[in-house]
């Protein structure tokens, strides 16, 4: 997997450009805004844009996915569909943080855990952690040890729970149960900051690492 980080508004939320190294398509997770540079990125790359993958509802996450799609003529899959409230809220969201181009739309796949999705000939699983939102998702390479994790998880923190329909014990199983197995050596992109390791996270992380939650039964 070739992938690329992009922060993008004011936000600096991690777009990521994901391609596949056998077909040279392409996936944007997350494009929350700035559209043209992430089509800048993705023709640098020469790479052919396949789809765009959500992991939640939140504007700085999915401020741009309407456009892009649009100009693309590509689907949208995810997230998970109790995050469509969300979603249903992005014009008015769009004007109160100025986020240009900012506009509601329905995913041509709404996910569940479980599923999967592909990219080229790279095969993602779909997690469902929720906690952050009700319908946040994760997608996960186990070939290329890569997660994205969207703002369940980021290095030294874990993601806010105060808006609505956001739970901390929830998201405190989410990434017990979900992240967890995927292994310590799994590397993750966060919605915000650098990226980490599951391991790294377990060792120190003072929200849910093993000295403060204790050690689940999953190698680190």
């Amino acid at each position: 997997m070739k992938l690329a980080i992009i922060p993008v508004t004011p936000f600096q939320q991690n777009c990521s450009l994901i391609v596949c190294p056998a077909t040279h398509r392409a996936a944007f997770v997350d494009p929350g805004g700035e559209v043209d540079r992430l089509f800048e990125q993705l023709d640098k790359r020469g790479a052919t844009l396949e789809k765009v993958l959500v992991t939640h509802g939140h504007i700085d996450h999915c401020g741009g996915v309407a456009e892009v799609a649009e100009r693309a003529g590509v689907p949208i899959e995810g997230p998970h569909r109790d995050d469509g409230f969300w979603i249903e809220q992005l014009d008015m969201q769009g004007r109160m943080f100025g986020v240009p181009g900012a506009r509601r739309f329905t995913p041509d796949r709404w996910l569940a855990g479980g599923d999967e999705v592909t990219v080229g000939a790279m095969r993602l699983e779909v997690r469902h952690c929720p906690g952050h939102t009700p319908g946040h998702v994760v997608f996960a390479s186990t070939p290329f040890g890569v997660a994205f994790v969207g703002d369940v998880l980021f290095q030294g923190s874990i993601g806010r729970t105060d808006f609505p329909r956001g739970d901390h014990d929830t998201l405190i199983h989410s990434i017990t149960t979900q992240l967890w197995p995927l292994g310590g050596e799994m590397r993750f992109v966060p919605g915000h900051g650098p990226m980490s390791t599951f391991g790294a996270e377990r060792r120190s992380n003072p929200f849910v690492g093993d000295a403060v939650l204790g050690a689940p039964d999953q190698p680190r």
